[in-house]
């Protein structure tokens, strides 16, 4: 990531939003806020944030929401989504719906800093340098556009599900533990729970697969992780 990055601060509460861009300007982030959903991806079409830093309760439309929206209209933003204690119905619903990290109330401005450090680092590193094609069955994968193909129609995927995608096209018929998976993907520097890779291997199993509740390319290897069958067998679930 060349230059300042750009980070969009969703959230409604004005004592916590000032605290959070005073700190990251101080860490020389290049910062704008919003205090709604709607005011968040109004200006996320302007200011093109690199990572969006986004609270789950706001007024009108909620963090869930605006999630949901900012990985259809601009599917390369990071996010990182901001949760109360012990809301882990909340961490679960925002990996779903495509977040990239989350942080929990209250937090230390340095854990945040390091946290969007952390997932720019990851962003950065999946992107292409040459062309690389894969392909594998029905799949092709074109690394230079980050773009993944499924019989010639082009895959909805987010930038964390294409990394998997490629992980596994890269790794054909390999057990991978979740802790290595997380490595690959997160980067070591992830502070997150194994359990997000669970999240993510089902919401990639429903774009990929013909029938998720049976599938055939991301088989489930019991008390490790996951594997890719290349020979596209029934795999288990």
């Amino acid at each position: 990531m060349k230059g300042r990055e750009r980070i969009l601060v969703v959230e409604d509460e004005d004592s916590i939003r000032k605290f959070i861009l005073i700190n990251l300007e101080r860490n020389s982030f290049q910062v704008m806020e919003a205090v709604s959903g709607e005011a968040a991806l109004v200006k996320a079409k302007t200011f093109r944030p690199h990572l969006v830093v986004l609270d789950i309760m706001l007024p009108g439309m909620d963090g869930f929401e605006v999630c949901r929206r900012l990985r259809v209209e601009f599917p390369g933003i990071a996010v990182i989504m901001l949760t109360a204690r012990g809301q882990d119905m909340d961490k679960v619903m925002g990996l779903e719906l495509g977040a990239d990290d989350y942080v929990v109330k209250p937090f230390n401005p340095l854990e945040l800093a390091a946290r969007i450090r952390a997932v720019l680092r990851r962003m950065q590193a999946i992107q292409p340098e040459i062309s690389q094609i894969i392909r594998q069955g029905p799949f092709r994968l074109d690394d230079r556009a980050q773009l993944i193909y499924k019989n010639n129609h082009k895959l909805d995927l987010t930038p964390r599900e294409y990394c998997l995608m490629k992980i596994f096209l890269e790794n054909r018929n390999l057990a991978l533990s979740r802790d290595r998976l997380l490595n690959m993907a997160w980067g070591e520097d992830f502070f997150g729970d194994p359990k997000t890779i669970d999240v993510h291997i089902r919401r990639l199993r429903e774009k990929i697969e013909d029938n998720p509740s049976k599938p055939v390319y991301i088989e489930t290897v019991w008390g490790l992780g996951y594997r890719w069958r290349e020979e596209g067998q029934v795999a288990e679930h």
